[in-house]
């Protein structure tokens, strides 16, 4: 019983350092990479499916990405759901590939996207420390309905602070990662 309140506990953890990896992933530095359009969404056929269902998404170079449509008649759609996504990016077509260039980023902008960051990195913080209080609070539960003892409890607390700890630790490391890459020019 205490093991599995301990090992939903970290999955929960787990779940909220990978969303937050995947948030990171979508703001974009100076450099280009392929993930970076993956959340953008384009009509195909009357449904909205990810580009990189309906194109082979690759780099060029490491300011540029090249998008190339399966299909000759999609190429305005991806180019137009490519600049209309919020990432300020301008695609240029020539035949049937797309070129998408990554414009330099501005030191205020630079800044901006490092406060975007931290808001992230807080948001998941707080996600980890709502699930250790979650188990927390199932400890207790388990305490007053008398079904494991107090120095159970202790114990199992104590773990779930490790795993909090470290997850917390996982976050500020993500963090700093992402703000070196975003401040280097």
């Amino acid at each position: 019983m205490l093991e599995d309140i301990k090992k939903t506990a970290e999955q929960k953890m787990q779940k909220s350092l990978e969303s937050l990896k995947n948030d990171l992933a979508k703001i974009r530095t100076g450099r280009a990479h392929v993930g970076l359009l993956d959340h953008v969404m384009v009509e195909y056929y009357g449904s909205m499916v990810a580009v990189n269902q309906v194109a082979n998404v690759n780099l060029g170079d490491a300011r540029t990405i090249n998008v190339q449509p399966y299909e000759k008649n999609m190429i305005g759609k991806v180019e137009k759901a490519i600049r209309d996504c919020d990432l300020g990016l301008n695609p240029a077509t020539n035949g049937d590939l797309i070129r998408v260039p990554m414009p330099m980023l501005t030191e205020e902008r630079r800044r901006d996207l490092t406060k975007i960051v931290r808001t992230e990195g807080e948001g998941a913080k707080v996600a980890i420390r709502n699930v250790r209080r979650d188990a927390n609070d199932t400890l207790k539960k388990l305490i007053k309905d008398k079904e494991i003892s107090e120095d159970d409890e202790r114990r199992a607390q104590d773990d779930i602070q490790k795993a909090t700890d470290k997850a917390v630790a996982d976050v500020d490391k993500m963090l700093q990662v992402k703000e070196t890459d975003l401040m280097a020019v």
